[in-house]
């Protein structure tokens, strides 16, 4: 097991919870914005912003954590990270923060302590990238998308279009 050390960085709210897994099952812990006055945030539509998590990071060399979105938040919001998945490398050591995206249709309201993200840390392999000129030939050929998948995506291209078509018609006709 690999630990992660968390600490709230000077100035936080004390009071804020730290990144916690909060059912026995879950597979990401639970990271909260984290107000040193206790107010409130405000995205407006289309609007990027920075949630201030208050936390600085401890990642061992060799792990990397990612923050990643809360499913709940994008259904009832329309939000998401901006930079999905949000990735700290094991030596980034300033405060952490959340870059939260509204796509939904109102702004709405972020309080002290509301859930914003989830994160997990992971495993990274790292090594030597040899520059070549060109990479070497795959037995899919040259085709583009594997030459498979081209025509797959093709084939769900015309297909969705074929249900696109008819969905219109049964909507005009009934």
């Amino acid at each position: 097991m690999v630990t992660i050390r968390v600490c709230h960085d000077d100035g936080a709210n004390q009071l804020g919870r730290l990144p916690s897994y909060e059912a026995a099952g879950a597979a990401e812990a639970d990271v909260c914005v984290n107000l040193p006055d206790r107010g409130l945030l405000t995205p407006g539509v289309g609007e990027r912003t920075l949630m201030p998590t208050m936390l600085r990071l401890e990642i061992p060399n060799g792990y990397e954590v990612h923050n990643r979105p809360c499913s709940g938040l994008m259904l009832k919001h329309g939000t998401i990270l901006h930079n999905m998945p949000g990735t700290i490398d094991s030596d980034y050591r300033e405060p952490l923060g959340v870059i939260l995206m509204n796509t939904g249709k109102q702004a709405f309201v972020v309080a002290h302590g509301d859930r914003i993200a989830q994160m997990c840390g992971y495993p990274r392999a790292t090594g030597p990238i040899p520059g070549r000129r060109r990479p070497r030939d795959t037995e899919p050929g040259a085709g583009g998308f594997r030459s498979q998948g081209m025509r797959l995506m093709l084939l769900l291209l015309a297909l969705g279009t074929m249900l696109w078509s008819i969905g219109t018609v049964i909507n005009a006709t009934g």
